[in-house]
C-alpha cells in the first residue's frame, strides 16, 4: 500500500518562507511518516520541494491514500485537496466540501449553530459583537492575526495592526470565551468516529492567543466533557474522514470555537503516549475497521514546534 503524504511549507520552493508554520509542518510531517514506516505493507511516498501541481497529482493518482496537511488560509487545503479528487486520488482525510466549510470560520459558526452545538455567535467586520472579542482571520491557521480586543477603539488599532502584519483577507468578530483551552482529535472513517485523548492547549497570555503547544491528557474529570461536546462538532459535519480536530473552551459553558480538518500538532504529543501506531489506526478506522487504541500512563507536554 502506498499513501502519499503531502505537507504544504515543506513542499514550498523556500519553505523557510512558510515562518512559524514550517516548524510545526516539519514536526508533523517528521512524525507520521516514521508511523507509516512502521507498518508492514505501507510504504509512505512524498512530493520534493518546489515541485508543482503536476507531480503532486501524479502521486495522488498512484497512491492508495493520500494525506494532506496543509494551511486553511487562501484556500490552500481546500485547493490541495480538489487537486487530489480531480486526479482520482483516495483522500486520507475530509473532503474538499468539508474542507471548504470548515476552513471558514464564520461559516462553521453558522453550522455548528444550526445544528445545536455550543459555539460562539460570529460576525464579519464591520457587524458589532460584545466586548471583550476575539478578532481574527475567517480562515486563518497558526493564530495569525488574532487579537482580544476589549472596546471599538481597540478593535479598530488591532485590524490595522492585523493588515499591518500582512493579513488581507476579511476579519471576524466572536465573544471571548474564559475557560480552559482545550482541543480532542478523532480518527474518522465510515461508521466511525474514534476519539484521541483530549489534550490541553498552551495559548499566550498576551491577548494574542499564539499556540504554545499542548500537554495530554487532560485532567481526567474534564476528559468526558471534552470529548462528548468535539464528537456533536465532528458528527455535523458531512465529508470528514481521516484526523480531524476540534479546539475547544471548557468553562461554565463549554464552547467548540473551530474544526481542523486535517493532521494537527497535537499528533505529535498523542503518539508519544500511545502504544497503538496512530497512523495505522488512521488507516484502519478510514477503510471502515474497528480499531482499540492503547495509551501508557504518564503525561507528555508539547511544543508548538512539536519538540518533547
Amino acid at each position: 500500500m502506498r499513501v502519499f503524504v503531502y505537507e504544504h511549507t515543506c513542499a514550498l520552493a523556500d519553505p523557510s518562507a512558510a515562518g512559524s508554520l514550517a516548524a510545526e509542518g516539519r514536526a508533523m510531517l517528521s512524525a507520521v511518516l516514521d508511523d507509516f514506516r512502521r507498518v508492514s505493507g505501507v510504504e509512505p511516498i512524498t512530493l520534493g520541494a518546489g515541485e508543482g501541481r503536476e507531480a503532486f497529482c501524479e502521486l495522488a493518482r498512484s497512491a492508495d491514500w493520500t494525506l494532506l496537511i496543509a494551511p486553511e488560509f487562501d484556500g490552500i487545503l481546500a485547493e490541495r485537496c480538489r487537486w487530489a479528487e480531480e486526479a482520482g486520488g483516495r483522500l486520507l482525510g475530509p473532503s474538499s466540501e468539508a474542507v471548504r466549510l470548515t476552513a471558514d470560520k464564520w461559516l462553521t459558526a453558522r453550522h455548528l449553530q444550526a445544528a445545536a452545538v455550543p459555539t460562539p455567535p460570529c460576525v464579519l467586520l464591520p457587524e458589532p459583537a460584545p466586548f471583550p472579542a476575539v478578532l481574527k482571520p475567517r480562515d486563518g491557521a497558526g493564530s495569525q492575526a488574532t487579537f482580544l480586543v476589549r472596546n471599538k477603539r481597540e478593535l479598530a488599532r488591532r485590524s490595522r495592526q492585523a493588515v499591518a502584519e500582512g493579513w488581507r483577507g476579511p476579519l471576524i468578530l466572536q465573544p471571548f470565551v474564559p475557560g480552559m483551552a482545550a482541543s480532542v482529535a478523532f480518527l474518522v472513517g465510515p461508521g466511525r468516529c474514534v476519539p484521541l485523548l483530549p489534550a490541553a492547549q498552551h495559548l499566550s497570555d498576551d491577548g494574542r492567543f499564539r499556540y504554545l503547544g499542548g500537554s495530554v491528557p487532560l485532567p481526567v474529570e474534564l476528559r468526558d466533557r471534552a470529548v462528548n461536546l468535539a464528537r456533536r462538532a465532528v458528527e455535523a459535519v458531512s465529508g470528514l474522514r481521516g484526523y480531524v480536530g476540534v479546539d475547544e473552551v471548557l468553562g461554565d459553558m463549554d464552547q467548540v470555537i473551530e474544526i481542523n480538518p486535517r493532521l494537527t500538532t497535537s499528533y505529535v504529543g498523542l503518539r508519544a503516549l500511545a502504544e497503538t501506531n496512530l497512523a495505522e489506526a488512521m488507516l484502519r478506522v478510514a477503510a471502515g475497521e474497528e480499531v482499540t487504541l492503547r495509551w501508557r500512563k504518564g503525561e507528555v507536554r508539547f511544543g508548538a514546534d512539536g519538540s518533547l
